[in-house]
């Protein structure tokens, strides 16, 4: 029997938190004071925010959580369910990278931050899900 690695476990655990705390930042993003509290580069990104861009920043974290929580039962729809959130997060990284190529300045940091990591760790898990449900799928 192939026992799951102790590595599968801390990916979907590190994975499930980040999309958790991507999630609970969508949910703060509801709340105008706590907007309004935030740097006027982020606030730039949130006001004015298409719907469009709004629902993919909503399938990017909340499908992010569920493709973790599927990849922790073994299910080989998390694949697509991440699948799903990866195309979730360029529809709203798309608004996001418009914004922070106007006049509103934006630090390196920033961009990487907002744009470029959400995309890194949505392949990455994508990409660990496939090679993770070939290994422990015939269990």
């Amino acid at each position: 029997m192939n026992k799951k690695h102790w590595s599968f476990w801390a990916v979907c655990i590190l994975g499930l938190l980040w999309n958790v705390g991507g999630a609970v930042n969508y949910l703060m993003q509801t709340n105008m004071e706590f907007v309004n509290s935030m740097p006027a580069t982020h606030q730039a990104i949130i006001i004015g925010r298409p719907a469009w861009a709004t629902g993919g920043f909503a399938v990017g974290v909340f499908g992010g959580a569920l493709g973790c929580i599927l990849l922790m039962f073994v299910q080989r729809t998390s694949k697509y369910v991440f699948l799903i959130s990866l195309i979730g997060i360029v529809v709203t990284m798309i608004h996001t990278l418009n914004v922070a190529m106007s006049e509103v300045e934006f630090s390196f940091l920033e961009v990487f931050i907002m744009a470029i990591l959400p995309l890194v760790v949505a392949l990455a898990l994508l990409a660990y899900a496939r090679k993770a449900i070939a290994r422990y799928s015939e269990m």
